[in-house]
């Protein structure tokens, strides 16, 4: 499945030239609180439903774009929506990251643990400690290290990641309800955020 996708730069110069945008942003809401483009709003990848997102836009024919991290996540979500019957959807290519990298306004907020580094930590620590616990306790606890490795190589091959969705849903990676709305700050850059 092919997916549109647009530059940070020019969605930008689309905003700056007066052109109505809608953007979601569809990483955890502390990712989101951490660094997110001034516009944005936060529809996480694992609450976005493609009849809700819809219906919110009353019939409107503009795009909507999506954007997350560096990209994958932003698929993902174009994908979701398009197999929803939802088809005028565009990802930005870098993500959030490539905005930033590119110098574009962003609100910055309390920093944060990204999602992929966190299955990082867990993935590697469950095959140590099943590794650990197959050398020196028994055997068939090396199956756990067997069971992550294939987890990853299967996340390798989809694009998606089992882990990285539960972990997505983890109290440390939620924010409370009413500082998710873009609308309650500033939309200028900044080095602290209501988030």
């Amino acid at each position: 499945m092919s997916i549109t996708t647009v530059s940070p730069k020019q969605l930008h110069d689309a905003v700056q030239a007066g052109q109505a945008v809608e953007l979601i942003d569809v990483r955890t809401p502390v990712e989101f609180r951490e660094v997110h483009v001034s516009f944005a709003r936060n529809v996480p990848l694992d609450q976005l439903d493609a009849a809700q997102v819809a219906a919110g836009r009353n019939g409107s024919s503009q795009p909507l774009y999506v954007i997350c991290r560096s990209g994958s996540r932003g698929k993902q979500a174009c994908e979701k929506l398009v197999s929803s019957g939802y088809t005028n959807v565009v990802n930005v290519e870098g993500g959030t990251q490539a905005w930033d990298q590119a110098g574009l306004p962003v609100v910055r907020g309390q920093q944060a643990m990204s999602l992929e580094r966190q299955v990082r930590i867990a993935a590697g620590s469950l095959v140590v400690v099943g590794s650990a616990l197959g050398a020196f306790v028994s055997p068939y606890w090396i199956g756990l290290a067997a069971f992550v490795g294939a987890g990853l190589v299967f996340a390798g091959i989809t694009d998606t990641c089992g882990m990285g969705m539960l972990l997505a849903r983890m109290p440390w990676n939620q924010v409370p309800q009413t500082m998710t709305d873009a609308a309650t700050c500033s939309t200028k850059t900044t080095t602290s955020c209501c988030r």
